[in-house]
């Protein structure tokens, strides 16, 4: 499904600074892989590269086939609504709309009506637990009801892929297990999960860890045995 090779990027400001040092990683269809490593080692950048949130140098990215590279920003923003949902630390809602809306937001910028929108919306919130909070505003939501409207909205235009950035950075551990369950069950039914963690317990509830290093990949641990782990004994 994700082709990368031999990618790069640079970022120009007083000094250059290469983040990205030859990154070469292919990601299969119903993958479920973290990317883990210490402030710096670029996994946001890399991240937001897969989200087509930022250019790269050289190399060349792939989806299904479909080269990533120089897209204006409307074909941008088009491949991101269609294939591509974003899961955030900070959960990234909209203060002044209620859950239902927030939920719901994606499938605005796709033309859907505003009824069958709210319909659509209101299903996946009974799904993960919230339809009795469709009609509340974030700040009257707990950080793990946050993050699973968040996951709700990450899922409605139904996409191939799910990028999760510290998804439980601001949560304690047993919401964040939660969290974690959510997505195994997301990546049960097919979905591809890449996840960026600085955590060793939430990067153990994935098939794959990729750890990065200074702009390069330094290891793979492929099929982790521990994927399925409770995930408080994990964090122990």
């Amino acid at each position: 499904m994700i082709h990368i090779e031999n990618l790069h990027k640079t970022y120009y400001a007083a000094q250059p600074l290469h983040v990205l040092k030859g990154i070469n990683l292919d990601i299969d269809e119903g993958d479920f892989v973290s990317i883990m490593g210490s402030s710096g080692s670029g996994k946001s950048t890399l991240l937001n590269i897969l989200g087509i949130l930022d250019n790269y140098d050289e190399g060349n990215y792939y989806i299904n086939g479909t080269l990533i590279k120089n897209l204006s920003e409307n074909k941008a923003a088009d491949y991101r609504n269609r294939m591509i949902g974003f899961i955030f630390q900070s959960f990234n809602l909209i203060n002044y709309k209620t859950a239902l809306e927030n939920v719901a937001l994606p499938l605005y910028y796709q033309g859907i009506s505003r009824k069958k929108r709210n319909l659509i919306a209101m299903e996946h919130l009974d799904r993960l637990g919230l339809k009795d909070w469709a009609h509340h505003l974030p700040n009257e939501l707990s950080g793990g009801q946050k993050q699973r409207v968040a996951i709700a909205r990450s899922i409605i235009t139904n996409p191939q892929i799910l990028l999760a950035d510290e998804p439980t950075g601001a949560l304690d551990s047993t919401t964040s297990g939660e969290v974690m369950q959510l997505l195994t069950d997301l990546n049960a039914e097919g979905r591809t999960i890449i996840v960026v963690t600085h955590e060793s317990g939430v990067a153990y509830r994935t098939k794959r860890i990729i750890h990065l290093s200074d702009g390069v990949i330094e290891r793979i641990e492929e099929n982790n045995p521990n994927a399925m782990q409770p995930f408080g004994d994990l964090m122990k």
